[in-house]
């Protein structure tokens, strides 16, 4: 059957509106104000969920908002934030923005989106003050409406006003096409100049539609802890149960951000009855350290993970903890969301991201061939993933951006190394831009990471490149161990060196940690151990020249353009030995290929 066909709608707000027909008083969401057990839940039902859908689609268009245009959403996870995403692609486009950036980075995004309406929480929240800061550096005016809050001129009441709209028909009477653009999602690059994913409302309703490949049914309860600003919440745990009927369990403004939500999501999954719950990598990982002991998760069918690949003894251990089977999912936001699953009855190989999902054409290319005709890579042949397919978007936002972001025609580049075996089970074995080069060797920082979750005191590892003058970069690893768990830093570096699969992968070092630093998904953020990485690789350059009594400060940041750029700092003495050093603090750093400014302050 032609893709075409399989949906009955033309938009995700069309779609809910047939589920609310049908189950007009069956509860959509409940919201936790806290994401505790005991919480007293906010419901809404399916006939108020798409009723506030409209009367939202008719606020915005009271306000200029058309089918090109851009509403902002910068919010935690608050009911509300359905009421925008579907609302606001019924007559416009939804612009969801992580509300943990900083002002000048919403400016950015909020700017490239060329959103004149930004929803937000209301003055005494964090949010508000950062939306604030941010639309002053916009540089164009910007309506604000608020959720919550105290009371304020600056911004109306959005509760209180969508109220006063019709809530059975769109005031617009818009005729929404499926290859419009529904919903535009930050990725990659948040300084500078953001990147902008822009997904139609085919890509939604795929999104919708493929959830019956992963049987998401009626009778379904699913906690949601991931961040709805993140397009695998949106789609994957929000869309998609919302198209069937199910019941979404909203765990708090901040979700599993809450330290006290993860401690707490089985007795939540007891009191609500829950099915299944979407995780990532970090989360399962916390969930090993939270007893099940005497708590009923007989209603469970599922567990679902994506964002990241988990480790295969993560996964092991976690199924054999919860009693209940993990499902792996892949996807990324430039192509909507999920584009692999692992089979529900299929064979489940443990480390696979799983088959392809229906319609979406999925194809491994060699690295140094993309051009208009790339080679596709033998089964077994690490190249780079590409996709096709009604769930890939159409595009970045600012067109500049979609250079490179291609191969061939028109073949989604995802970044991702991988292969595809025999039988059509897709592998990724770690990110392009992560691949660690050690003298012109390619290493897989999956190596590493494996081999260090089979030491039994690892709760999470990491493995990036790090500088080297001779090698280019060397393999460095960086660990957080369990509560209770014990071992040296050398004592992990060995166990590594023994277990990775080719000498030259061996960790040169492992760094011990109290806390990994991850991103509002629950992603661990390499960027940031890659720069801890050139620092420490350039200030132990730079120790000998210590030895003259003028003190030398390094840091290392991400760069969009150069990936990290060291700024290395000269303090004291005088200008004539600041100069001095200054030239021997470049001699010694131009064996590194990292990008620097050496500055000399007095």
């Amino acid at each position: 059957m032609p893709w075409a066909q399989r949906v009955p709608a033309n938009s995700a707000y069309e779609l809910i509106g047939q589920v609310a027909r049908r189950f007009p008083h069956k509860p959509a969401l409940q919201y936790l104000p806290n994401g505790l057990p005991d919480d007293v839940p906010l419901t809404t039902s399916y006939g108020e969920l798409f009723r506030r859908m409209t009367r939202t689609a008719n606020l915005l268009h009271h306000f200029g908002i058309g089918p090109a245009d851009t509403v902002s959403v910068l919010l935690p996870n608050l009911p509300q934030m359905h009421d925008l995403l579907w609302g606001g692609g019924a007559t416009g486009v939804a612009a969801p923005i992580n509300p943990l950036l900083r002002p000048s980075q919403i400016a950015e995004i909020v700017r490239a989106a060329g959103s004149r309406v930004l929803v937000t929480t209301g003055p005494g929240t964090e949010f508000w003050d950062k939306a604030k800061a941010a639309l002053q550096l916009v540089g164009y005016p910007v309506e604000i409406l608020r959720i919550g809050g105290d009371e304020t001129r600056e911004a109306l009441d959005f509760d209180r006003l969508i109220a006063e709209y019709p809530d059975d028909h769109l005031v617009s009477a818009r005729k929404i096409s499926r290859h419009e653009v529904a919903a535009c999602f930050h990725t990659g690059g948040t300084t500078g100049d953001p990147k902008l994913a822009q997904h139609t409302h085919e890509g939604q309703l795929y999104q919708a539609w493929v959830a019956g490949t992963l049987r998401i049914e009626e009778d379904d309860v699913i906690p949601v802890g991931l961040p709805l600003f993140h397009a695998a919440a949106a789609y994957c745990w929000g869309i998609a149960p919302l198209s069937v009927g199910a019941t979404l369990v909203l765990l708090g403004p901040m979700g599993f951000r809450n330290p006290a939500a993860v401690p707490n999501l089985w007795k939540v999954i007891e009191r609500f009855r829950a099915t299944r719950v979407g995780l990532v990598p970090t989360v399962a990982s916390a969930l090993l350290n939270v007893p099940t002991d005497g708590i009923d998760l007989s209603t469970l069918k599922r567990f679902g993970c994506g964002a990241a690949p988990i480790s295969v003894e993560v996964l092991r251990a976690f199924e054999a903890h919860a009693g209940v089977a993990m499902m792996e999912g892949y996807g990324l936001t430039e192509a909507t969301a999920l584009t692999h699953c692992t089979p529900q009855d299929g064979e489940r190989r443990a480390g696979s991201i799983g088959l392809r999902c229906p319609y979406v054409d999925a194809k491994v290319f060699r690295l140094d061939s993309r051009g208009s005709v790339p080679a596709e890579c033998a089964p077994g042949e690490v190249g780079v993933l590409a996709l096709k397919g009604p769930t890939v978007m159409v595009g970045y936002r600012q067109e500049r951006h979609d250079r490179g972001a291609f191969i061939g025609e028109r073949w989604l580049d995802t970044g991702d190394l991988g292969f595809v075996d025999q039988d059509g089970y897709f592998w990724v074995t770690g990110r392009a831009k992560d691949l660690i080069i050690r003298g012109g060797h390619n290493i897989s920082p999956t190596w590493i990471e494996e081999a260090l979750y089979q030491h039994p005191a690892v709760a999470f590892a990491a493995a990036v490149g790090k500088p080297d003058a001779y090698a280019g970069e060397v393999p460095v690893a960086y660990v957080v161990l369990k509560p209770g768990g014990s071992a040296s830093a050398e004592e992990l570096r060995a166990f590594a060196a023994d277990e990775v699969p080719e000498r030259p992968a061996a960790p040169s070092e492992v760094i011990l940690m109290d806390q990994m630093p991850v991103t509002a998904v629950g992603k661990i953020f390499k960027p940031a151990l890659r720069c801890d990485a050139a620092r420490r690789a350039l200030d132990a350059a730079l120790a000998p020249l210590r030895s003259r009594g003028v003190e030398i400060r390094v840091d290392a940041a991400p760069d969009e353009r150069y990936g990290i750029v060291a700024r290395v700092t000269i303090v004291g003495a005088d200008p004539g030995a600041r100069q001095a050093m200054a030239a021997d603090v470049e001699q010694i750093l131009g064996r590194f290929a990292v990008h620097r400014e050496v500055v000399t302050d007095s």
